[in-house]
């Protein structure tokens, strides 16, 4: 099961972010500076802040650990460097991950923990007997028990039967339409989406999918790294297929054609980047439309099969994929569709099967896409995907053990702070005209915030989970939430919902309703400490919150207004100048190498590097304004080794602390919004004055840009 895809939300860690930037003086009181230690090496003199006060006169202020840092880096040199150097040089990747961080994967790992013994103790009938519970208890069981798992492939084969042997183009709609009811996004994808010009309403919407690579450059690039991965790619499919039965001869003339029909999607598709601009993937040419565009594929069939209300109302985000998937069916027999939808159903209930398949499964994502050396331990993809099939169920114990009123008001109150931050940094900002201010003062007011969990919690009720069939009841799951999604099509949009499960360790921002969301899941350490600082919370938490804030007045979620309708409230002469210094970060990061010859793409992650740096100035303002009104908080503060000014930015960027395998990195530089963790602490900094006076930087240094060079926008 997926996760589920925020098509108008924006993520502080990739796959689930957008907007930020530059900052006003610091409060010197409350930054005082430090004197270098005797210990610093002579060329880090000039940058006292790297020694801070010498050892043992003060104590490491909470929340920041001493021995990540690399105290003989010049921060100002390479602040990444400095802040996460002892961690970088004694952490090594755990074999069955792509990348490790002090943070993300960290805090992830400790959840995954507290839930697998929440569903141990379900499965194994030491819980209330609950409904949900059975479910939780069943589902998670299932998934453990590796012997059932082994003698899968009957039942998989009764289901690979409906989309083989199809013989007519109503046949190929169907067995669509049957696999999109699960949420197997073959040929292209279907869900329910807010209108993004009436936002009040739920519509269609019908999208790109089909592919089995990450993205559309894994089949057009002509370099020997992709050529590489399409070969290996086309080897595991007819792999695949051997496993499942096949001859080899057999399973290779299916490969072939897998990679043929994938690779003529892909061609049809946008590039990622452009997929970013709202208008690009917004066309209601409605079900009339579509069946005009895409004449040869059976429409109306499809409609009828894949569960969605009746109604005309239709987003299809990019015409031109479309008719290339009319194109693909007329030239295509419907029979040679077959082997390209069983392959998509494998790849989805992968996790339901025998273990030669799922090794087959891993052996590729690790030799291409991740690096990974083992892989996941089973009860952690169990987790995961009970996780995915039941959030809700499993949030409820989860929030119980995890979570209490107190950080839901701490959060709230933090949110609430660098909201007041956004508002008066507005009154700074020479660049934008009164009237454009007056609507981005309405629209950060009208931030719906989101804090640990949902105030409503979702029914499982008529949900059947089997305990002894994984692949029934996994398909299940995803048939009924599915089902749930597409039931909201033609209904009012409904302001409660969340799109992450409290225990995820992320947090979005939703264009389309306006709205912040912070779960349970990341409020904890090393993002928010109870015992920190004031600074060291701001610097690492509060960071997190202002990206969210940020977002909403990024390249992207600027084109939504404050009810959350794509519409233009800009004035053109504000629009320009945004235009003009949103051009200087994506020049910024153009600039930057992600791994190896890989170039950082600055326009598909210009949303997230806003966010950054203004996420870092919000932040930063904030507390500056929170130790001015509690000077106990302040004096706290400045009582351990390391200003104010110091921990707010030492802990942000131990929070990013990351290692990640060269695969990995290379699949996300060519699909990922965010740009790499080191560019997240090292790219933001060097335009913020704030930084460079809290670390006494000087012209000259790498982590100052030149002053004609340095981005600014909010």
């Amino acid at each position: 099961m997926k996760r589920l895809a925020l098509f108008a939300a924006s993520c502080v860690l990739g796959a689930a972010c957008k907007t930020a930037e530059p900052t006003p003086e610091p409060s010197r009181a409350s930054t005082p500076p430090v004197a270098a230690t005797a210990s610093a090496p002579a060329a880090q003199q000039s940058t006292p802040a790297a020694a801070a006060v010498p050892p043992g006169e003060r104590a490491m202020p909470p929340g920041l650990d001493a021995a990540v840092m690399d105290p003989s880096a010049n921060p100002c040199e390479d602040f990444y460097a400095y802040a996460c150097g002892g961690w970088l040089k004694t952490t090594e990747i755990p074999p069955e991950r792509a990348r490790w961080s002090r943070g993300f994967e960290t805090v992830a790992e400790r959840n995954q923990t507290v839930l697998r013994d929440i569903l141990t103790g379900i499965a194994e009938g030491k819980g209330e007997g609950t409904p949900e519970e059975k479910l939780l208890g069943d589902y998670y069981g299932a998934c453990m028990d590796e012997p059932k798992l082994e003698q899968s492939l009957p039942v998989l084969r009764t289901y690979l039967s409906k989309l083989t042997g199809l013989k007519s183009p109503q046949d190929v709609a169907k067995a669509v339409a049957w696999l999109h009811a699960r949420d197997v996004q073959a040929l292209f994808k279907v869900y329910s989406d807010q209108d993004q010009k009436d936002s009040t309403k739920v519509i269609a919407v019908v999208g790109t999918g089909g592919m089995g690579l990450p993205d559309r450059d894994y089949y057009l690039k002509p370099d020997l790294k992709m050529r590489e991965a399409r070969a290996v790619y086309q080897a595991h499919v007819q792999k695949v297929f051997e496993l499942l039965g096949d001859a080899p001869f057999v399973a290779s003339r299916k490969a072939t054609g897998i990679l043929a029909i994938e690779t003529r999607l892909a061609t049809a598709a946008l590039p990622k980047e452009e997929t970013r601009e709202p208008e690009k993937v917004y066309h209601r040419l409605e079900r009339q439309g579509l069946k005009k565009l895409a004449p040869a594929f059976q429409w109306d069939t499809y409609f009828a099969e894949v569960g969605l209300p009746p109604g005309d109302a239709l987003n299809v985000t990019q015409p031109k994929f479309f008719a290339e998937v009319s194109a693909l069916v007329r030239q295509q027999r419907p029979s040679d569709m077959g082997p390209y939808l069983s392959y998509h159903f494998v790849k989805e209930v992968q996790t339901t099967l025998p273990k030669a398949v799922r090794d087959e499964f891993f052996r590729f994502e690790s030799s291409v896409l991740t690096g990974a050396k083992v892989d996941l331990a089973r009860w952690k993809k169990c987790v995961e995907v009970t996780d995915d099939a039941l959030p809700h169920a499993l949030a409820k114990p989860f929030i119980a053990r995890t979570f209490g009123a107190e950080g839901k008001a701490t959060t709230l109150d933090m949110v609430q702070q660098i909201e007041q931050s956004f508002e008066r940094n507005l009154d700074t900002l020479k660049w934008m005209d009164a009237e454009t201010k007056a609507q981005a003062l309405v629209k950060v007011r009208k931030i719906t915030n989101k804090i640990g969990y949902p105030d409503q919690w979702r029914r499982y009720d008529g949900l059947e989970i089997r305990r002894d069939s994984f692949l029934d009841s996994y398909l299940a799951a995803d048939a009924f939430e599915q089902a749930r999604k597409l039931r909201k099509v033609g209904q009012p949009v409904d302001p409660t919902e969340w799109f992450m499960s409290p225990p995820t360790v992320n947090a979005y921002y939703n264009a389309a309703t306006n709205e912040i969301a912070f779960p349970a899941g990341i409020l904890q350490p090393p993002f928010f400490n109870r015992e920190a600082t004031a600074p060291v919370n701001f610097g690492a938490m509060g960071m997190v919150v202002g990206h969210e804030i940020t977002h909403g007045f990024d390249d992207e979620g600027r084109q939504f207004d404050a009810e959350g309708n794509l519409r233009t409230w800009w004035t053109p002469a504000s629009d320009k100048a945004f235009r003009e210094r949103v051009a200087c970060v994506r020049n910024q990061y153009d600039g930057y190498t992600a791994v190896d010859e890989v170039k950082v793409n600055g326009r598909l992650t210009l949303g997230e590097n806003v966010a950054d740096l203004g996420g870092l100035k919000l932040a930063y303002a904030a507390m500056e304004a929170y130790l001015a009104k509690h000077p106990d908080q302040a004096a706290k503060a400045t009582s351990y080794r390391f200003t104010p000014g110091q921990q707010f930015f030492l802990a942000h960027a131990q929070s990013w602390c990351s290692k990640i395998r060269n695969e990995a990195a290379r699949q996300r530089a060519l699909t990922d919004s965010h740009a790499p963790a080191f560019l997240r602490v090292n790219g933001p900094v060097t335009n913020l004055p704030q930084f460079q006076q809290a670390f006494s930087c000087q012209q000259g240094t790498k982590m100052v840009a030149p002053a004609a060079n340095r981005c600014e926008v909010w």
